[in-house]
């Protein structure tokens, strides 16, 4: 598996702390910023090229972090062929994997801490898919998007 991961200046943190987790597993990844130091950058210059490497099959899985998370999720999510989760517990983390097939998790450091950060972005990165019922639903979105985009 290969992951691209970046934030902005609001989730630095946190990804710092998954890409140690990502080496601790041995999981391949692309850092793509921001090395913004204590300047403010634009959340969307992060989710567009991480969610384009994606949907490119340059890597299989992106990770975004920024302040709550909310700004990377929507960012993500208008990039045709993501399915970006924004998940704050283990719980959504596993099950938007299993159920919802998710390529791009996004989460937001001023919500949760650096370990529970860990805890999420490596239940989502060691869940697969369950396909199934699940698939049918996956399908009917990529047909809306294959449609209205």
């Amino acid at each position: 598996m290969k992951v691209a991961i970046a934030s902005d200046h609001g989730g630095v943190q946190i990804r710092t702390e998954i890409i140690n987790l990502m080496q601790e597993m041995q999981i391949d990844y692309i850092d793509m910023g921001c090395d913004c130091g204590s300047g403010s950058v634009d959340y969307p210059d992060y989710a567009f090229p991480v969610a384009e490497k994606v949907v490119n099959g340059e890597v299989d899985r992106g990770i975004l972090i920024c302040g709550t998370g909310i700004g990377m999720s929507i960012s993500a999510n208008k990039v045709k062929g993501i399915r970006c989760a924004l998940a704050h517990d283990t719980f959504s983390a596993k099950a938007t994997r299993e159920h919802n097939d998710t390529n791009v998790l996004a989460m937001g450091e001023r919500v949760i801490g650096p370990g529970l950060a860990r805890d999420i972005a490596k239940v989502w990165l060691t869940t697969e898919f369950t396909a199934g019922r699940h698939q049918t639903r996956i399908g009917k979105i990529s047909d809306y998007e294959e449609k209205n985009l």
